[in-house]
């Protein structure tokens, strides 16, 4: 894959050598006409590190980590790109917003820290200086939290349980690194993070529990009532008669719940997202029985 990238790259140096000045061309023209399946951009990117040009730091890294020999995988980091290449003259040049040939905006959101430009400004793009890269989604609808090292929705502040560096991880769920991730991210009340779509996917296949901590990643409220309907008409044989020692993962105490198939309650909060944590005691009737002797 890299090959191919390379023979692109001689082909658009030779396409360069031979290109008659360009006429100054409208800042927005060619807007949304080019870029790739992750931006839409008027400009590809030199990598530095393999001297190559890319669309994009994203094509760039697929490309580089797709390489047959693991001690050449590498990605691009995105503030040591010093040269683009205009998309609609070809010219290389030093970053900037504006080609400096035919005059073009090579992006409408363009941040010369990140080295990044992105024609599609719906996605309300914003610089978080703490975080060190551009996000999107408004910076007025976001906060940064010193204590996770992320930004956040606004509707999180003071309402969330902060982990240091939460989001320097990889999704629990597809295992791609969460902090530079284009994807959305979801924020769970126990404070980890995973992909939306991957939350999302947990919950439609019927998985409420974080893959981290085991806690409930929605209120469980409603199912717990359920449970305690169904266990209160679902009566145990009495050879299954025995009290056991549980664990609550939502509120981390111990207690005793008599033992029953579909489930233990916590003592404490009534969750029901519990496990055992020792083997069955002496079944309830043979207790009964020795104290009768």
């Amino acid at each position: 894959m890299m090959g191919g990238a390379n023979a692109s790259l001689h082909q658009e140096d030779s396409t360069d050598s031979c290109t008659a000045p360009t006429i100054p061309r409208d800042k927005d023209f060619g807007k949304f006409l080019f870029g790739c399946e992750h931006y839409k951009r008027r400009c590809k990117s030199r990598a530095p590190c393999c001297n190559l040009i890319f669309p994009c730091r994203h094509c760039h890294n697929e490309s580089a980590n797709s390489l047959p020999d693991p001690k050449e995988r590498h990605d691009l980091v995105r503030q040591n790109v010093k040269q683009v290449v205009c998309s609609i003259c070809q010219t290389e040049q030093e970053v900037s917003q504006f080609c400096s040939n035919c005059g073009v905006s090579m992006g409408d959101y363009f941040c010369n820290i990140c080295k990044f430009f992105d024609d599609d400004t719906s996605k309300e793009q914003f610089h978080c200086a703490d975080c060190g890269i551009c996000r999107v989604g408004g910076l007025d609808k976001f906060f940064h939290c010193q204590n996770c090292g992320a930004c956040y929705s606004v509707g999180l502040r003071d309402k969330h349980s902060c982990i240091e560096n939460s989001t320097k991880n990889s999704c629990p769920v597809c295992c791609e690194y969460l902090f530079d991730s284009v994807k959305a991210a979801h924020v769970m009340s126990c404070g980890h993070t995973m992909h939306m779509d991957c939350f999302s996917g947990m919950i439609n296949n019927n998985q409420y529990r974080c893959p981290i901590c085991s806690k409930s990643m929605v209120d469980m409220s409603t199912s717990w009532q359920l449970l305690d309907l169904e266990i209160s008409t679902t009566e145990m044989p009495v050879e299954y008669k025995f009290e056991v020692s549980i664990l609550c993962n939502d509120c981390n105490k111990g207690s005793k719940a008599m033992f029953h198939i579909l489930g233990h309650k916590c003592g404490h909060c009534g969750s029901y997202n519990t496990r055992r944590i020792s083997t069955p005691q002496d079944p309830v009737c043979e207790i009964d029985s020795n104290h009768d002797n």
